[in-house]
Formats: C-alpha cells, sequence, structure tokens
C-alpha cells in the first residue's frame, strides 16, 4: 500500500472525507479521515457499508454528479450495521488550499505522537521497531554499536552514541523507554537514569525474574527508592504467552506500551 505521501503525490483528484462528528457507539473517531480518487482509496473511516456509501458519494462528487458535501448517517439496520451510533462526515475536494490544510493537520498530528525509544538494536529491539512502526508513534532507536543500528528499519530514527545513558535526560516527558541493550550492566545504568525520572509513561527491561532482583538490589544501593523501582516493567510482554520469539515479544510489548501510554494520557488530563 501507499504511504499517505505517495497516494497524493500520484493523485491529483482527490475528496477527502473525515468525521465531522461521532457520536454513540462508531468504528472511528471524530476526525478520522480517507482519501478517495477516482479508482483508488486511502485510509479508512471504519470500513463497512458506511465507508462504502461515503467512497460512492466522493466519487460521485469527482464526477460532478452529486452535491452533497455533509452525510448524517445512523450505524444501524438500514445500512447493515449494527454499531448503534451517528457519524457525520464531511466531503471537501482536494484542491491546492485542502490539501496544505490536511498537511498542516497531518504535520500537527506527526509533532504530537508520543515518542517510543528503544534502547538496543539487536534482535528483539529490531522485531519491536518493526512492529511500532505501523502505529501512530514515533520510534527512536539508539545503539553503541553501527553495525547493529544499520539493521534497523529505516522507519526509526537512529542515534548511534557512546553513552546511551546520557540521552535519557533529554527524552520528552510522556514516552516511553525499552531497554534491550546487549550489555546488562548497560541496561542497567539506562534504566537507572530513566526511573530517576518520573514522567515517562513507560520503563521497560528485557530479562527474566532474576535480572529484576540483580536491578532491584543494584538499584536501591544506587539511591533510587522503592516507588522508582517499582515502575520498572520487567519482563516485558507479560506473562499472557510465553512465546520467546523475537517477534512475539514484540507484539505483547508493543500492545503493552500502547496500554501505558493510553493511561498515561488519560492521567495527565484528569490531573
Amino acid at each position: 500500500m501507499d504511504s499517505l505521501e505517495a497516494f497524493l503525490e500520484r493523485e491529483y483528484r482527490i475528496v477527502i472525507v473525515e468525521i465531522s462528528q461521532a457520536l454513540g457507539s462508531t468504528p472511528r473517531e471524530t476526525g478520522a479521515f480517507m482519501l478517495v480518487s477516482p479508482t483508488d482509496a486511502h485510509g479508512t473511516i471504519g470500513g463497512g457499508q458506511m465507508e462504502h456509501v461515503a467512497i460512492d458519494n466522493a466519487r460521485a462528487l469527482l464526477a460532478g454528479v452529486s452535491d452533497i458535501f455533509e452525510m448524517d448517517i445512523p450505524l444501524g439496520p438500514d445500512i447493515g450495521q449494527c454499531c448503534g451510533g451517528r457519524v457525520i462526515l464531511t466531503f471537501r475536494i482536494g484542491d491546492d488550499e485542502a490539501r496544505a490544510a490536511l498537511n498542516a493537520k497531518l504535520t500537527a498530528r506527526l509533532e504530537a505522537l508520543p515518542e517510543v525509544w528503544l534502547f538496543g538494536a539487536g534482535h528483539v529491539g529490531r522485531a519491536l521497531a518493526d512492529a511500532l512502526l505501523l502505529l501512530p508513534l514515533k520510534t527512536y532507536a539508539v545503539e553503541t554499536r553501527k553495525t547493529e543500528l544499520d539493521l534497523m528499519s529505516a522507519g526509526a530514527h537512529h542515534r548511534l552514541v557512546a553513552m546511551p545513558e546520557a540521552i535519557v535526560k533529554d527524552i520528552a516527558p510522556a514516552s516511553a523507554i525499552v531497554i534491550l541493550t546487549h550489555d546488562h550492566a548497560l541496561d542497567f545504568l539506562i534504566a537507572k537514569e530513566a526511573l530517576a525520572r518520573n514522567d515517562f509513561a513507560y520503563v521497560g527491561m528485557i530479562g527474566s525474574k532474576t535480572k529484576r532482583a540483580t536491578f532491584s538490589s543494584w538499584a536501591r544501593k544506587e539511591g533510587l527508592d522503592d516507588e522508582a523501582v517499582n515502575r520498572l516493567v520487567l519482563p516485558i510482554g507479560g506473562k499472557a504467552v510465553g512465546d520467546k520469539r523475537p517477534s512475539v515479544i514484540a507484539a505483547m510489548t508493543s500492545a503493552e506500551i500502547l496500554v501505558a501510554l493510553t493511561r498515561h494520557r488519560a492521567r495527565r488530563k484528569a490531573g
């Protein structure tokens, strides 16, 4: 599938279909959008019959046989959906002004994306980067070894540094930190710096119960209190699946990170 940028470059005649209101139970949220050209589409507003109706109207607008620029669609039996909610869709012809507004919106969304920092680009680090790149996140990969970093997905922002623990202080608040280096001593140094702050959404480390016990003892000697040590997620990925293949650990850890980021965002809004 094309990236959004490639689709916009390839397709000149488009309609931007956006959910301007989502009321009740709906498959997508307010602000979700898709792009429709005469022969193709990019993105989704939730699928199902609702999306087919929207695509048909968008193409009718492009063909000059529709003048409907807003649709109020109840998601019930009439269209073969049972969500029970209601969506209001807006349609905008993708002229130069509309494309500029879309680009500005996408830039703002990109800047607001949560950051995930992966310390270590070994097998699990690379698998985790691949999994995270499918999600609405900004992923950074930090390594001391250029050979390993070169194997990391190009979609992650690469940081080759001699002392990874030194950059933790500069990471944005509300970020997620995942520690998976080749060196336990380095893991501990990075974790110490991350847990010394209390504004990260998630701090996780690959390892075992034994590694956790060893780290806990070491960290307390280094001055971290129980509250800080208890914020460390170790092992990462939970216990529901015992499969230790990198791709499985990556899938489970990605879900764990998403939950942590969502809860952290909710706490910030409530506070």
